[in-house]
C-alpha cells in the first residue's frame, strides 16, 4: 500500500477534537468539562501518568470515575504507565471507553491488545517521538486507534516536533477507515492543519483549549483550522 492510497482511503474522515483534561483547572473540573462538552468536543482525553514511564504524576481511577459521572463525552484514557494491563481493568470500570497503551512498555503487544479488548473497551497504541512507526506493524490492524506523540509525554505545553509528521503519514497509509489516527502534542491553530493534512483525524489539544480565555471559542477555531487543510478538504483527485 502506498502513502497516497492510504490518504484516499481515509479522505472522508471528519476532524475530531479531544481536549486534554491535564491542561484544565482542576479546581473547577466539572465546569471546565461542561464548557468543552457544550462547545462540541468529540472526546475527552485523559492523560494517566505513573511517575515511572514518564517523569510526572497526573491523576488516577477515582478522578476518572468522578469525570464519568459528570459528562457524556467519550473518555479516552492514555495510559503513560509501565504496566498498562495491571491498571486497565480499573480504568475501564471507572468509565474509560478507550484505553491506549504505549508500545514501548511491552515486547509482546498482541496479547496486551486482546486482554484490554476483553474489558469491553476500544484499544489504542501510542508511540513516543523517538519510536519508529514500524514498531507497531504487528498490531496496526488489531487496534482501534493509533496515537502519535508529537512531544515527549509527561508534560504539557511543549513545542510540536515537526519531524513526527512523516510518521503520521506512514501510519495513515496503513489504517482502515474504521480506525482512528490521533495526534497529541503541541497542537494549536498552526499545527492542526499540518497533522490533519498528514492523515490525522483526532486531535488532542490541552493548552490550546483550556489555556485560552475562551475554551469554547478556542475549540471551534482549532477545528476550523484543522478542517481547512484536512484530507477531507483536500483535492480528491489524488
Amino acid at each position: 500500500m502506498t502513502l497516497d492510497s492510504g490518504k484516499v482511503m481515509r479522505s472522508h474522515k471528519t476532524i475530531r477534537i479531544a481536549p486534554s483534561l491535564l491542561a484544565a483547572d482542576f479546581g473547577h473540573l466539572a465546569e471546565e468539562i461542561a464548557i468543552v462538552e457544550q462547545a462540541g468536543a468529540d472526546w475527552l482525553h485523559l492523560d494517566i501518568m505513573d511517575g515511572h514511564f514518564v517523569p510526572n504524576l497526573s491523576f488516577g481511577v477515582p478522578v476518572v470515575r468522578s469525570i464519568a459521572r459528570c459528562t457524556q463525552l467519550f473518555l479516552d484514557a492514555h495510559l503513560m504507565i509501565e504496566d498498562p494491563l495491571r491498571y486497565a481493568p480499573a480504568f475501564a470500570d471507572a468509565g474509560a471507553k478507550n484505553i491506549t497503551f504505549h508500545i514501548e512498555t511491552t515486547d509482546n503487544p498482541r496479547p496486551l491488545v486482546r486482554n484490554i479488548r476483553k474489558l469491553g473497551v476500544q484499544v489504542g497504541v501510542s508511540l513516543n517521538p523517538g519510536t519508529p512507526a514500524d514498531a507497531i506493524s504487528d498490531i496496526i490492524t488489531d487496534v482501534d486507534l493509533v496515537l502519535v506523540m508529537t512531544v515527549w509525554p509527561g508534560f504539557g505545553g511543549q513545542r510540536f516536533m515537526h519531524e513526527c509528521v512523516e510518521k503520521i503519514e506512514w501510519i495513515a497509509a496503513r489504517l482502515g477507515a474504521h480506525q482512528t489516527l490521533e495526534v497529541d502534542g503541541g497542537i494549536n491553530r498552526d499545527t492542526a492543519p499540518i497533522v490533519a493534512a498528514a492523515g490525522a483525524d483526532m486531535l488532542v489539544a490541552g493548552s490550546a483549549v483550556f489555556g485560552s480565555d475562551d475554551p469554547a471559542a478556542a475549540l471551534g477555531a482549532l477545528r476550523s483550522a484543522a478542517s481547512g487543510s484536512s484530507p477531507a478538504a483536500a483535492d480528491t483527485n489524488v
